[in-house]
């Protein structure tokens, strides 16, 4: 099988599997990026968002064949270094507590956020209700939006 090209995170990357595998088994089995969390594999709990060219998208639907040509950003990518307003805010904010969904969760706000900087409580549930978080932290979630699109906002 020859390799596949994928631009990830603005790097070059090649994998060798079948077109058909979902982009999230390619991201972490082949790639080592672990942010990107298997959650339900039916695209229901959002824990494996990710950006194919800034839009977000369940990575264990996508099979990476369809990746090819497009710009994939996993958590990892966001910000190299942590700085990124929404990981900023979801740390000043103390929203995770066990923190599994939260990847997903970010890749998706992040999106939000760049789509509507001032995002209204109804965008902020509706795109949160996406997502699945056991723990239970959705209060602190919409806090957090508000706070990252003001960090946002302030650079």
């Amino acid at each position: 099988m020859p390799p596949i090209q994928l631009s990830v995170n603005h790097t070059r990357r090649s994998v060798s599997v079948d077109p058909a595998m979902p982009l999230l088994w390619a991201l972490r089995d082949h790639l080592g990026l672990f942010g990107t969390k298997y959650g339900c594999g039916v695209g229901a709990c959002g824990a494996c968002t990710v950006h194919l060219d800034g839009r977000p998208v369940r990575a264990c639907l996508l099979p990476v064949g369809q990746a090819v040509g497009h710009e994939i950003t996993t958590i990892e990518g966001l910000s190299t270094d942590g700085t990124h307003p929404c990981q900023v805010a979801w740390l000043e904010e103390d929203v995770a507590q066990c923190g599994f969904c939260q990847p997903g969760m970010i890749m998706e706000v992040a999106a939000l956020l760049h789509a509507s900087p001032e995002p209204t409580d109804q965008q902020i549930d509706q795109t949160l209700a996406q997502h699945v978080c056991r723990c239970g932290t959705y209060n602190r979630l919409r806090s957090a939006v508000h706070h990252a699109a003001r960090i946002a906002r302030s650079r």
